[in-house]
């Protein structure tokens, strides 16, 4: 997988730490910047070793978005990006989707599409001086990254629609009360408290913590009826596994568990 500076990618204890840090460009994402954020997904999805990711960035911003010049030919055509073979959109809006949980950490400003990132990530957290905006309808254009489906389910229609047709601003502090994000953190402890969080989840059964996402996401996009009969489709292969042994092993006996993903 290739890798420049800017975007930085770490794995360690079966996590993925992936730093934006273009912070002269305001983290702005330009094409070879996606398409590396799509394959460190993609190896997400499938290296059995890794169970969680944490996006973040480095600098006093976390994104201004897309950086408009290095994509405006490709807008021009009317086409979205094009995702190459081993790749996962990280807007989640064309082919293979995740089933493996993903945290970000926003501070400054998180604009247009990096809010739409944001809204398809699972655990969020922030500074208290992270500001939020899809700025689209002041550029002549609109979200398409996912904001207009995302952001009224996240909000609130009343709520989204105040930002999404003014392109204002929205503050950590609302977005903490609206429940779009979890957690607002000290800046300088902002990464750290990211990593707690997604060490917590790669200590945990992986089969277990992929299930419980797969259902909540099952339950979300498609009719209750449906998601219950996954629950009980993917019960058995979760209830019957080594891990679940292994965790009522390590409760009897007093004992962290450590668990394998089998």
């Amino acid at each position: 997988m290739p890798e420049d500076n800017k975007l930085l990618i770490d794995i360690s204890e079966h996590i993925v730490t992936i730093t934006f840090n273009r912070p002269e460009k305001l983290n702005a994402l330009d094409p070879d910047s996606y398409h590396l954020l799509a394959q460190t997904l993609y190896k997400l999805q499938h290296d059995n070793e890794l169970r969680v990711a944490v996006i973040q960035a480095n600098g006093k911003h976390f994104t201004a978005g897309l950086e408009l010049d290095k994509w405006a030919p490709i807008f021009a055509a009317g086409k979205m990006p094009e995702l190459a073979e081993n790749e996962i959109d990280p807007y989640g809006l064309q082919g293979e989707r995740l089933t493996k949980p993903v945290i970000i950490a926003t501070q400054g400003i998180c604009y247009t599409s990096g809010l739409e990132l944001l809204l398809n990530t699972d655990i969020r957290i922030a500074t208290a001086d992270a500001r939020y905006a899809q700025l689209e309808v002041q550029r002549g254009i609109y979200p398409c990254g996912g904001g207009t489906i995302r952001l009224p389910e996240a909000i609130g229609w009343g709520n989204a629609q105040r930002y999404l047709l003014t392109g204002d601003e929205f503050s950590a502090e609302q977005a903490l009360q609206w429940g779009l994000i979890q957690e607002i953190v000290d800046v300088d402890k902002l990464h750290q408290r990211a990593r707690e969080l997604a060490t917590k989840i790669a200590k945990a059964a992986p089969l277990g913590v992929q299930a419980a996402l797969k259902s909540s996401k099952v339950s979300r996009y498609q009719d209750q009826q449906t998601a219950i009969a996954d629950v009980f489709k993917d019960m058995p292969a979760v209830m019957t596994s080594e891990d679940a042994k292994e965790g009522v092993a390590s409760f009897l006996e007093r004992r962290e568990a450590v668990f394998k993903g089998r």
